[in-house]
């Protein structure tokens, strides 16, 4: 199969840029003509392999930064937005919103953050009790997609709060042992702070009094659970200029997103704590990605875990890319995060043909699918349900079904794909972004019509839609 070829001419001058090189001397130090930089640049000629190898001997760089990136997540953003019926007349070629993700970052954000303004503008007069409470209030992004989108275009990966974290759990010196020595080490920093730490019977799973510098957690919550609520109470109260420094950098537009990203930080920290990343990123190899025994090595959850394997994106030391989602049982997105070239739709709910629909049928047990969407990229996805009980017989239990994978290249590396036919192509199921914007024609699961295509209905014959696709 033919390798793709590499178009990267932003990541090209984003990096000459940053190490204050002219075009000429770059092009020296890469071995190629001036010329020959400048068409790289404009994408108009693809990243050639010496030209990689320069890089990475001259400056070091990982060579994987030039493939991933932004780039996916705009174009996939943007396919989304235009296909909205108000861009329905002319939808653009992908090549063409490509060309626009790759070239034009600034000018793609834009856009979304144009159609994000225009889309709350009409679902708000769409609500008669809105349009009359609210019929002066200026547009704002929802707060919580604000810092989503933060954390989706920082690839889910914040390098300060990160190696803050791994500092502070004492990096490789600890060897780990079911997560009690860190939450030794968390208790002891609170009480030299002046806080002692304790459980009782609550409602919620967190309670801090600063007057009488008393910290409660839920004695009902999971020992995993406890042990991350500490920790984030450490970074709240040992991490706050770290943090409001990267909150702002972020220059969220609204208190509330600023709040929210704050929440968003210290529970960072405490996944990091809790799995500092070199030893969990050696440990995640070790087992081959198995999700049990890291949570038993690390005294976390197969939630946590499956959350900390989508973050290890630390330039020069890269874990494998893995896309992470945890969907409810309404099939609604509440967490997603992809560092592969998967990207999942920002409104509405995933494709249903995808198994972490299935996992609330299966309590307790993994799901393995191979699948490939409509760009004919091929995954190897695993799936299996949360319950996390309220600690009461009265206490709902809330449940979700979480979702991991990466891209088919990467399979060797989990435990999981073993004895799995990954070189026969009818073994991949065909699954989508979102029906909005999925071009298969005959898909039994289809919700609604693609936005991009014009529709033919024959009243004298019914397949298996009700419609047939141009």
């Amino acid at each position: 199969m033919a390798t793709a070829k590499l178009y990267a001419g932003a990541k090209l001058r984003e990096m000459r840029t940053r190490l204050g090189l002219t075009q000429k001397a770059f092009a020296a130090k890469l071995g190629v003509s001036l010329p020959y930089l400048n068409q790289m640049e404009n994408n108009n000629r693809p990243v050639s392999t010496g030209v990689v190898l320069a890089l990475a001997q001259e400056f070091g760089l990982d060579v994987t930064e030039l493939a991933t990136g932004d780039s996916e997540r705009i174009t996939t953003d943007m396919r989304e937005a235009l296909a909205d019926p108000v861009f329905a007349d002319a939808p653009p070629p992908l090549a063409d919103l490509r060309l626009v993700a790759s070239n034009a970052p600034g000018l793609a954000q834009a856009l979304l953050k144009l159609h994000r303004a225009y889309r709350q503008t009409h679902e708000r007069l769409a609500s008669l009790d809105e349009a009359l409470g609210r019929e002066d209030s200026p547009v704002r992004p929802s707060p919580w997609e604000e810092v989503r989108d933060f954390f989706h275009y920082c690839d889910n990966y914040i390098d300060a709060v990160d190696r803050a974290a791994e500092h502070f759990a004492k990096g490789d010196e600890a060897p780990g042992s079911g997560g009690e020595d860190i939450a030794a080490l968390a208790a002891g920093t609170l009480e030299k702070l002046g806080v002692t730490a304790g459980t009782a019977q609550m409602a919620g799973l967190r309670q801090f009094d600063a007057d009488q510098g008393k910290l409660t957690l839920a004695a009902g919550s999971a020992a995993a659970t406890r042990r991350f609520q500490l920790l984030h109470q450490v970074a709240l109260l040992t991490q706050n200029d770290l943090i409001e420094a990267t909150l702002d950098l972020a220059r969220f537009q609204t208190a509330e997103a600023r709040a929210i990203a704050k929440i968003g930080l210290a529970n960072y920290f405490a996944g990091a704590a809790l799995m500092p990343y070199r030893r969990f990123l050696r440990a995640a190899r070790e087992t081959r990605h198995d999700l049990e025994r890291l949570a038993d090595l690390f005294g976390a959850s197969v939630e946590q875990v499956a959350h900390r394997l989508s973050t290890l994106q630390r330039p020069g030391a890269k874990g494998i890319p893995f896309f992470f989602v945890r969907v409810d049982q309404a099939g609604t997105i509440t967490k997603r995060h992809s560092a592969t070239r998967l990207q999942f739709a920002r409104f509405g709910g995933a494709c249903p043909l995808w198994n972490v629909h299935r996992a609330f049928e299966t309590p307790g047990r993994f799901l393995r699918q191979l699948a490939e969407t409509p760009d004919g990229v091929r995954y190897f996805c695993l799936a299996r349900d949360v319950s996390k009980p309220g600690g009461a017989y009265t206490s709902p239990v809330r449940r979700y079904a979480i979702g991991l994978g990466c891209e088919i290249t990467h399979a060797q590396s989990l435990v999981y794909a073993d004895d799995m036919d990954t070189s026969n192509p009818r073994a991949f199921e065909p699954i989508g972004i979102s029906c909005r914007i999925c071009e298969r024609r005959n898909c039994h699961q289809r919700s609604v019509p693609p936005l991009e295509r014009r529709l033919t209905v024959d009243h004298d014959h019914r397949a298996i839609l009700p419609y047939r696709i141009d």
